[in-house]
């Protein structure tokens, strides 16, 4: 790490830190050569393969944007839709896979939006999984209607 005062090319870290998000580290590091302090984050790259082989940077923004068309008419609000996309990214990082393919984060997509919305849920997988016919609808209502019943709602 490059001092950013002197240009020397090598430093020492007195202090590391997760950050409040938990995907990157604070450090304090000291220059050996002019002595002054300074602070970096460090976040580890992740890479989404596409399915044109192109790789592009890993964004939640493009997770949060493809998934509200699915909720278009839904109580879905953007906050909701950020915290499913922060939620899918850790679902990614936990693949420890700096790498991972498009196809990949539509599933890791599928459970955290079923939970989030049954309705935007089955939009997405009729797209996500190219249902052809009313079968497969109806395969994934039975599969809804199959999971561990919720808490029951007031009223």
């Amino acid at each position: 790490m490059y001092c950013p005062f002197c240009r020397h090319p090598d430093s020492r870290v007195i202090d590391s830190r997760t950050s409040d998000d938990g995907v990157s580290i604070r450090r304090r590091r000291q220059c050996p050569e002019c002595s002054r302090r300074f602070s970096t984050l460090e976040t580890a790259s992740l890479s989404v393969i596409k399915r044109s082989g192109v790789t592009e940077p890993f964004s939640r923004e493009k997770i949060a944007s493809g998934v509200k068309k699915a909720c278009q008419g839904r109580p879905v609000t953007d906050q909701d839709l950020a915290q499913l996309a922060q939620r899918v990214e850790e679902i990614i990082r936990q693949t420890g896979t700096s790498q991972v393919e498009a196809n990949e984060i539509g599933l890791a997509t599928l459970e955290p939006l079923r939970e989030l919305d049954e309705v935007a849920y089955l939009r997405f997988a009729s797209v996500y999984q190219a249902f052809e016919d009313l079968e497969d609808f109806e395969d994934a209502i039975v599969s809804l209607r199959n999971r561990e019943p919720s808490a029951p709602e007031d009223g």
